[in-house]
């Protein structure tokens, strides 16, 4: 290829290598080579290189084994390192067993933080059976507070609770602790998750899966004439198989109504850390607490 001096400068520029014939030889000459230059005259006598066409293989080389296609498998599903199923047979668990299936749960990503699980408190149960209790609070989820002492509604929220108790005569129950003259333990109060989320944050749908059916056997067991849900997630687990489109009726909206639950009378009030925040709403806390013991006539309060 015959360029002059100012054609070459000007090919350097642009990053294009000039290609040079190869040297005469005896020998003869090695088979073609796919180049990477690009041809910058027409003029040469040389065929151009096709860079779409197939290269075949050198005499002699042995060809190359013809690539199979295998399908692409679907992911298969496992469980986080640690976890394992929820134990067998909870509907069929008695009051200490149940105790010890939630103690060693493993069945979601919330046993990898928890300090301790939070079954609940209430009366000391007689002969391994579970308590009689005339009420059953239920909450959302232990706070950190809760995680730490292995018991519901401690801190601030607690002592609101404890205080709503008192007037209507309940008092919490603790193993070995006699009642105050006047109040009666015939109380458990327990969540709907047995674990305590991440930085308090809200229960995911699918813990709360998890702990569902230790709640409803809680439940079973107690036998309680009146249940308190505190808070939405405490009324929509309590709820969901009775209210359509639960997940749309705002926590107010439930409130002075009566639902049902395993045939257990529900009403649904504020949870006591929401009042915490919310002073203005106690006073419709009492028309809940009001409205339970109206229509449960019979279970212990003294008001």
């Amino acid at each position: 290829m015959d360029l002059d001096k100012r054609q070459r400068a000007m090919l350097r520029e642009m990053g294009v290598r000039l290609w040079q014939p190869p040297a005469p030889a005896a020998a003869p000459a090695p088979a073609p080579v796919a180049m990477n230059n690009i041809a910058v005259d027409a003029r040469t006598e040389r065929a151009e290189p096709r860079f779409d066409a197939e290269v075949a293989p050198a005499r002699g080389a042995p060809a190359a084994p013809a690539l199979r296609l295998v399908p692409a498998q679907a992911p298969v599903s496992r469980p986080a390192p640690g976890l394992q199923p929820r134990p067998a047979g909870v509907e069929r668990m008695d009051w200490p067993a149940l105790q010890a299936a939630v103690a060693g749960c493993r069945a979601c990503a919330l046993c990898e933080g928890r300090k301790n699980t939070v079954f609940g408190i209430g009366p000391a149960a007689a002969d391994g059976a579970a308590p009689q209790v005339d009420w059953l609070i239920v909450g959302e989820a232990p706070g950190e507070n809760e995680d730490l002492a292995g018991e519901p509604f401690v801190g601030p929220a607690g002592k609101l609770l404890d205080n709503m108790l008192l007037a209507i005569g309940l008092q919490r129950g603790h193993v070995g602790d006699a009642p105050r003259a006047g109040l009666s333990t015939s109380v458990f109060i327990t969540n709907v998750l047995k674990c305590r989320p991440p930085a308090n944050r809200n229960p995911d749908p699918a813990e709360v899966a998890q702990c569902e059916p230790y709640l409803k056997r809680q439940v079973e067991l107690l036998q309680p004439k009146m249940i308190l849900a505190l808070g939405k997630f405490a009324a929509q687990s309590l709820l969901q198989d009775s209210v359509p489109e639960l997940h749309k009726i705002p926590l107010g909206k439930l409130r002075g109504q009566v639902f049902r639950y395993l045939g257990v009378p529900v009403v649904v009030s504020y949870h006591p850390a929401y009042l915490l925040r919310s002073l203005g709403d106690k006073a419709k806390a009492w028309d809940d607490l009001c409205l339970a013991m109206s229509v449960a006539p019979t279970v212990a309060h003294s008001v």
